[in-house]
């Protein structure tokens, strides 16, 4: 396993690379945790956790800081480069063992059913291949194991999921860091063979108008026990 980020050394070559929407990303995720309440989703998503996590898509480690003292480690997967550093920094002000690690969600650089429990946090909308990204998790995470997920998606009426996805198909996706505004997390879950568990929706920000963005999901599922 990797050892504790300290963020010298040669870094692989990156599997995601979108440094301007990176450093506006980090700029308003801060912003975002007392704004749009996020701080308080992330303490939820992470409530009781225990033994070793891995953490998918980590950006700049804003969840770090929410983790209890119960998790013995993290180890914290984030592609693009600029996050990464970001997250590196988060990770040394952390009284929880973070690693920073390069990699990708479709190939995670870990052992198979190394950890007891996945951390999904707004990651599912810009993977590449949500159903591969899915399977690597589920590969990675002891049978019995707990994903944790909070995850924007597809939400509203008919017209705002229209708008979701004209915005799929056109500025969005680039604009944004391949983020894609009309997937749905809880179904993907679902599909990969992750028994779910209690979930609900909640809109960020809680009060105000909703925007193609405020559509999410907290929740919880397990790899099956059976699944070997």
């Amino acid at each position: 396993m990797p050892l504790r980020s300290t963020g010298s050394g040669t870094v692989p070559r990156d599997a995601v690379h979108h440094p301007l929407f990176a450093r506006h990303y980090a700029r308003f995720s801060v912003r975002a945790e007392s704004r749009f309440g996020l701080a308080g989703m992330r303490e939820r998503l992470l409530a009781g956790l225990h033994g070793r996590v891995i953490e998918i898509g980590a950006g700049n480690g804003l969840n770090f800081a929410h983790y209890p003292g119960t998790v013995s480690e993290v180890v914290a997967i984030e592609p693009e480069r600029s996050l990464r550093r970001l997250a590196v920094e988060s990770a040394l002000r952390c009284e929880v063992p973070v690693d920073v690690v390069p990699g990708a969600a479709e190939r995670l650089p870990v052992k198979s059913e190394a950890y007891d429990a996945v951390v999904l946090s707004l990651v599912l909308c810009s993977v590449r291949d949500v159903p591969w990204a899915l399977a690597e998790a589920r590969r990675v995470l002891r049978p019995g194991g707990v994903v944790r997920f909070f995850e924007h998606g597809r939400g509203g009426g008919p017209a705002m999921v229209f708008t979701q996805r004209a915005l799929d198909r056109t500025l969005w996706p680039p604009l944004n860091g391949g983020c894609r505004l009309s997937r749905d997390p809880v179904a993907a879950l679902r599909a990969a063979g992750f028994e779910l568990g209690p979930y609900r929706r909640v809109s960020v920000p809680e009060k105000g108008p909703a925007l193609p963005m405020s559509y999410c999901v907290l929740g919880t599922a397990w790899r099956p026990v059976g699944d070997g």
